[in-house]
């Protein structure tokens, strides 16, 4: 089953990808909630079991700190493995982007693991990217220095642009990006202005758009925040999206499906302690 796709850079990828903070432990909640999500994924096996849920439906790219979680890698080893499908690699490595000698090779070592691990794309951590900025100038100074390593290195520019300006000075100055992540939901979780203008700013964007947090981390239901997202971006973009079961993962794809479609989803009936009454009788 193939889901549906876009090209970035070059590269077909699906409109899901994979999220990782499910996977890695963060859940923007409790740290009760970080542990149980580190205590379930502690081990690569299990890692692998919800990635091939995804692997099923040709949702065959994930996104994550590559290179600072060696069981997430040892997860995808597994499944590539296992289903010989190949899963495509987004990186976006915290880097530090001090003006200094030592700074610098400190980027390219960590640039160089990322190709080691087979990572495709590089887009720059958000808390890395947002200081280069200069809202006064409108500008990234010094982002070229950077796009250039990273493409030395093999990998694909992008950025994750938390800070909704990063989409629109890139555009504006023509740096060498093919892809932005941009937190995208229908509760505004997260994001630094109103949803209109983040809407405007995705529809206006020149590179296709990584949306994340379709669910504001829990706080809307999966069927309420795929649904929003999906019918609200353009057919490039795409929307980054964790589980934290495998049968979440089935839920989710059905949902997602099912809005790119403009259908019901066909999923099982929530649990309700009286579902005779008139309102639940048709699940």
């Amino acid at each position: 089953m193939s889901f549906p796709r876009t090209t970035v850079g070059g590269v077909s990828l699906p409109r899901m990808l994979i999220g990782s903070n499910w996977i890695l432990g963060y859940s923007h909640t409790t740290a009760s909630a970080d542990g149980m999500i580190k205590k379930r994924y502690g081990e690569g096996e299990k890692v692998a079991e919800l990635l091939e849920v995804y692997l099923e439906h040709g949702i065959d790219a994930l996104m994550a700190p590559m290179t600072t979680h060696p069981t997430l890698i040892e997860g995808v080893r597994i499944a590539q493995e296992r289903t010989g499908q190949r899963i495509t690699l987004i990186d976006t490595p915290i880097l530090d982007l001090h003006d200094s000698a030592e700074a610098r090779r400190s980027v390219e070592d960590v640039l160089d693991k990322s190709r080691k691990l087979g990572c495709t794309f590089c887009l720059i951590h958000h808390s890395s990217a947002e200081q280069l900025v200069s809202k006064l100038h409108g500008t990234m100074d010094r982002l070229p220095d950077y796009t250039d390593m990273i493409r030395q290195h093999g990998l694909i520019p992008g950025l994750s642009a938390h800070m909704p300006e990063l989409i629109v000075y890139s555009d504006q100055n023509g740096y060498d990006i093919e892809t932005y992540i941009q937190i995208y939901n229908c509760t505004g979780f997260l994001m630094q202005i109103e949803i209109e203008s983040v809407h405007s700013i995705i529809h206006n964007a020149k590179k296709p758009v990584m949306t994340i947090k379709p669910m504001a981390a829990g706080r809307c239901s999966p069927f309420v925040g795929l649904t929003f997202s999906f019918s609200t971006i353009r057919e490039r973009d795409m929307v980054t999206c964790g589980a934290f079961t495998p049968e979440e993962a089935r839920e989710d794809i059905e949902i997602a499906l099912a809005a790119i479609e403009r259908r019901p989803p066909d999923l099982e009936g929530r649990g309700s302690p009286n579902k005779n009454t008139a309102a639940l009788s048709g699940k």
